[in-house]
């Protein structure tokens, strides 16, 4: 019998459930034991804002040095973690279904966005959904946060904060989509880039873990990230940037094809770029290039440097 192969992930209860659910399939897929490994990175040890590591991979490069080492067999990332510049020796192998990826607010006493009153206070460690939420007008007060899922929800629930926006993806995967007072559409808030998707890496020499992994994928999902991935790369920002991206598989008299909505907005909420493309299945970091050298053409690197 084959050992077990050895998952790396990180230690906090969101990723390890959702590494947990990458096992289970991958065991249900081929028959193959996996055991999760948990790894400490510098993103689950330091208190500083994220932006601050802007590109250095604080949650992944960790997970990615034991992958290199030959302690894990594969490690699962959130996808929106992932720097999108390649990693030498290192492999996606799969992207499974991507679930929803759309911000979610929780606020005190089951209200939407619209109904805060101005200067309720709202809890976000996010640039990008900061910058969004400014950009809106609500006259809120975005409040940095840091912490687990928990942490954060709790800050609600003590009336520290009158709201939070978190993925819904996450909540999901807890279990807390009940929690959840407003799906914000995108049409207000742009996710990140690759939100609510999970990537699966392995080492590119291990052909047999590769081959294996691979079973979970799915196309539609892999398109939609790569079209928000490259359109990242190409505006050369990093994981923590102002930037939200969101591609669709959509039904046209051509067939099926790719739907790329993209936003840049200052910090301030004073400014935005926000445009959209379509382009075929088979073309999606072409799309999501495309896409971003408009909006640099349009200004998206100033906005950004406002941020910086």
């Amino acid at each position: 019998m084959s050992a077990p192969l050895r998952l790396g992930t990180r230690r906090s209860a969101l990723a390890t459930g959702q590494s947990q659910t990458v096992a289970d399939a991958l065991t249900a897929a081929t028959g193959r034991a996996v055991e999760l490994v948990t790894v400490t990175t510098q993103g689950d040890v330091t208190s500083a804002p994220l932006h601050t590591f802007a590109g250095q991979g604080v949650f992944t490069s960790a997970l990615r040095d034991e992958l290199l080492g030959g302690t894990v067999d594969l490690a699962v990332h959130s996808l929106k973690d992932l720097p999108t510049a390649p990693q030498p020796g290192l492999v996606v192998a799969a992207i499974p279904t991507r679930v929803d990826p759309r911000d979610a607010l929780i606020a005190r006493d089951g209200l939407t966005l619209a109904e805060l009153p101005p200067g309720s206070k709202v809890g976000t460690g996010s640039l990008r959904r900061g910058a969004q939420l400014r950009a809106l007008g609500l006259g809120l007060e975005v409040v940095g946060i840091r912490g687990n899922v928990g942490s954060r929800l709790a800050k609600v629930d003590d009336g520290e904060l009158d709201a939070v926006i978190l993925a819904a993806a996450g909540l999901t995967r807890l279990g807390l989509r009940d929690r959840i007072t407003e799906l914000l559409d995108p049409i207000q808030m742009l996710p990140a880039p690759g939100q609510g998707a999970l990537a699966v890496e392995c080492l590119t020499s291990r052909e047999d873990v590769v081959d294996l992994v691979r079973r979970l994928d799915d196309n539609y999902s892999r398109s939609c990230v790569e079209a928000e991935r490259a359109l990242l790369a190409e505006l050369e920002a990093g994981c923590s940037a102002p930037v939200g991206a969101l591609a669709e598989v959509v039904e046209t008299e051509d067939g099926l094809e790719l739907s790329l909505r993209a936003v840049v907005t200052a910090h301030d909420g004073s400014d935005a770029i926000r445009l959209s493309a379509t382009g075929p299945l088979t073309d999606a970091a072409g799309l999501g290039q495309r896409l971003a050298r408009v909006m640099l053409e349009d200004g998206a690197q100033e906005l950004m440097g406002s941020t910086r």
